[in-house]
């Protein structure tokens, strides 16, 4: 690994003091001042050497290889712990960038595996190692042989879309999360303290709620500055980040579910947001905001052959007996590619499950919608989601039942395999 990785670990003997210090802090200041200012600066000194020496010997206990098969990391100063990852099995192999680690050149990779929910990772490799570490797995996953994997390098990029940061910045503006958090932070501490007369009872609600304002919007800015969206062989990848770089991957293949999201704010501008469902990953966005008709390109990038339906046909009326007015806002749309159904009256979501990555079909109807005849068809894909067609007849959800089952039997048995897709 790189010299510079020792520090990663360096500062956890420190850690430990400041937490004790923070968990009972009069205890602690009460021993403090019981030290001299010579004891103080001998404890400092050794508590920095212990820190550096275990920050040493992780990293140098700490090794990776990759054989002919698979990528091997060992890790441990006491407990040794050593992952086999088969290459075969990488659906993503992600490239990240802290602020700090920007500066002194290093990266790390994250690592996601099929069948797996945590990531494994290497930190810190140097930036240019990282990204030839980064290319050879993927030529090895795509099936390179090798001893020229090495020599293949990245797979060129072609940009697909970049959002401006005036974009992003007014898409957040317009977001009902950013404004009910800020309406909850001007209102609720004036209202507790005509309650209490209390400080702190104020401040232990004000600071969770300009947290959440904080996370809504300038939270999500720095981490979704400068977004874009290219395309290769490995897939589609993204670069974003204002303070931490990351350059990920969508597996080609392995996308259970696009959500197209449009929150009501933003209707009059034409702008979606789309979400993802990656079996096994932790990417969830592809897009923070963008056109309708852009978001539907790219999206066709993702889910090969599949067209996002424009016409989706609501409930019958009287489902409205059983979510009154809401009830307008579910949709459902099936073609020959895809499971499309919609919820949302304020903030539409329309979700898109390709036939081919449905797990299971079910239909529940409860007592009340036994009565005015309407059932709910639940779609169960690869990623542990549900996409639910709400408040359907009752004969066309058992159409919908028995048919949505065939046509994933038959998505399945035509759908192209889930491995990277390099040309040799």
């Amino acid at each position: 690994m790189h010299p510079v990785t020792p520090l990663r670990r360096a500062w956890a003997p420190v850690a430990v003091i400041i937490g004790w210090a923070a968990h009972d802090p009069d205890q602690a200041q009460r021993q403090l001042n019981r030290l001299s200012s010579t004891t103080l600066l001998l404890g400092f000194a050794v508590f920095l050497a212990g820190g550096a020496l275990y920050g040493f010997l992780t990293w140098w206990f700490t090794h990776f290889a990759v054989t002919r098969t698979e990528l091997r990391i060992r890790t441990g100063l006491l407990f040794r712990r050593t992952a086999h990852i088969r290459l075969e099995r990488l659906q993503a192999v992600d490239v990240t960038q802290p602020l700090l680690a920007r500066v002194a050149g290093v990266a790390k990779l994250r690592l996601d595996v099929i069948g797996t929910d945590k990531k494994d990772e290497l930190a810190y490799l140097g930036e240019a190692q990282a990204r030839a570490l980064r290319a050879e797995l993927l030529a090895r996953a795509a099936g390179f042989a090798p001893e020229t994997a090495h020599e293949v390098g990245e797979a060129p990029s072609r940009r697909l879309l970049h959002v401006p940061a005036g974009v992003l910045a007014v898409s957040l503006l317009l977001t009902g999360a950013t404004w009910g958090t800020l309406t909850a932070v001007l209102v609720v501490p004036p209202l507790l303290w005509l309650a209490t007369h209390s400080v702190w009872t104020v401040l232990a609600a004000a600071l969770p709620l300009l947290g959440a304002a904080g996370a809504n919007s300038v939270g999500r800015f720095v981490t979704e500055y400068d977004w874009t969206v290219g395309e290769s062989p490995d897939g589609l990848r993204i670069d974003h980040g204002l303070l931490d770089r990351a350059h990920e991957t969508v597996p080609p293949g392995r996308v259970q579910t696009v959500r197209i999201v449009e929150p009501l704010l933003w209707r009059r501008r034409g702008w979606v947001r789309v979400e993802l469902d990656v079996a096994g990953s932790s990417n969830s966005v592809l897009l923070p905001v963008a056109p309708r008709a852009v978001a539907e390109l790219v999206v066709t990038r993702v889910l090969p052959g599949v067209t996002v339906p424009s016409a989706l046909s609501r409930p019958p009326r009287r489902a409205g007996w059983c979510v009154p007015l809401w009830w307008r806002g579910y949709g459902l749309a099936v073609t020959d590619t895809v499971f499309a159904a919609r919820r949302g009256l304020l903030r539409r979501s329309l979700a898109l499950v390709p036939h081919a990555k449905v797990q299971s079909v079910r239909l529940r109807q409860g007592p009340w919608a036994r009565l005015r005849r309407v059932a709910d068809v639940h779609v169960d894909t690869g990623a542990g989601k549900t996409v639910t067609a709400r408040l359907r007849d009752a004969g066309e959800a058992a159409d919908l039942l028995r048919s949505q089952a065939d046509r994933s039997r038959t998505g399945r048995r035509h759908a192209p395999p889930d491995r990277w897709m390099r040309e040799e």
